[in-house]
């Protein structure tokens, strides 16, 4: 999980309501069982001591929620009397949770949003492509890209003369710059698109064209499927499987990759070890005082948080700054915080990651993560 949405969230004190509440609506009495759900939240959060104008956005914004299309979950943060960020789920949470913490708990995020990465689909021809924009929670258009054909050109049928030869090279190479066109496209609108994944889709010879010519960097991340089209009203249902598909794999490889990286670079638990000359890897670090000493200095380029994380509600002391987090009240006050508070390990370390545009990735019960269930991949050996 990217963590740059979660920035809002860490540029304003709290204290915050945090809530993760189910929010699909299958049943007859779906009407009901919501009230039901929103009146728990508002216990809640009245119980854990939230003040009664916060606990009034979070109840306004939680009652403004569509009778259908409704996602299976939401988590709203709140503060101030103010609903700072509203989060779809990509799956419904087992049981609603409401807290009122000094720093928003965000933690439960990473195994509620959804793990497929974004994906950028462009549905070629030998026109140009029509660019999609697909998240775990829908998909937008995001514009189109048009060769020299789509301009009037079209298709003719081959003249069977002398000139033969040259309309097909003309052709050929009206193609060739279609694919330029694409491509140069894509290029364009990957840094901003946030995308992780691209799938080429549509017309073969044209998506190995425009494949052949992306960036190296994009090209490492581009996934072919045969089913897609750029025609109107063309089914896609087998293209989303294949979709699927890709953005499994792709999470699925991303994960085995940080943990064979974490695996290598890691010493005994609570210790750092430097990377191998030889293989080049980065460094680790496992357990809270290393992770937390890593954070602190903006060396997580990967943050690795277990389902079962034992050490993730473990208290920690942090400042008002993003990289003021530290294991004791002391080293904290040693780095000039005034007035230390204590936090969540899971949620402290989480905000110094979202500064330091690391990521979050989960680690699946059975997979061999960090001891205590916190972990990191860091951009360099201390």
């Amino acid at each position: 999980m990217e963590l740059g949405f979660l920035k809002p969230l860490f540029d304003r004190p709290g204290p915050w309501a945090s809530v993760f509440i189910d929010t699909t609506r299958t049943t007859e009495d779906a009407a009901r069982l919501q009230k039901l759900r929103e009146r728990s939240v508002a216990s809640q959060l009245i119980d854990a001591g939230a003040d009664p104008y916060t606990v009034r956005a979070v109840m306004g914004r939680l009652a403004d929620q569509p009778v259908s299309g409704a996602p299976p979950g939401r988590a709203v943060f709140a503060a101030g009397a103010e609903v700072v960020l509203d989060v779809p789920l990509a799956l419904s949470p087992t049981s609603i949770e409401a807290t009122w913490s000094i720093l928003p708990h965000v933690a439960p995020l990473a195994g509620l949003r959804g793990d497929a990465p974004p994906c950028l689909v462009a549905y070629i021809d030998r026109t140009g492509a029509d660019l999609e924009l697909r998240d775990a929670h829908g998909r937008e258009s995001v514009g189109q890209a048009n060769g020299r054909e789509s301009q009037g050109r079209g298709h003719r049928s081959i003249p069977a003369d002398r000139y033969e030869w040259h309309y097909r090279n003309k052709v050929e190479n009206s193609w060739n710059e279609t694919a330029d066109v694409i491509a140069g496209e894509l290029a364009r609108q990957w840094p901003e698109s946030g995308a992780q994944l691209l799938v080429l889709t549509g017309d073969s010879r044209e998506r190995r064209a425009v494949h052949n010519r992306l960036p190296e960097r994009i090209r490492n991340v581009t996934v072919e499927a045969e089913n897609g089209s750029r025609s109107p009203g063309a089914s896609k249902d087998v293209l989303d499987r294949q979709i699927a598909e890709a953005c499994e794999n792709y999470a699925r490889d991303r994960l085995q990759s940080a943990l064979d990286r974490f695996h290598v670079g890691r010493g005994r638990p609570g210790e750092h070890r430097e990377a191998s000359v030889d293989t080049g890897r980065g460094d680790a670090a496992e357990g809270i005082p290393a992770v937390v000493d890593a954070a602190r200095s903006h060396q997580v380029a990967t943050l690795l948080l277990a389902q079962d994380a034992s050490d993730a509600g473990r208290d920690v002391w942090i400042g008002p700054g993003v990289d003021e987090v530290a294991v004791q009240r002391g080293q904290a006050q040693a780095m000039g915080v005034a007035k230390p508070m204590q936090a969540r390990a899971d949620d402290a370390l989480l905000r110094s990651a979202a500064a330091a545009d690391a990521e979050v990735l989960l680690v699946p019960e059975g997979m061999p993560g960090p001891a205590g269930g916190l972990g990191a991949v860091l951009r360099w050996s201390l």
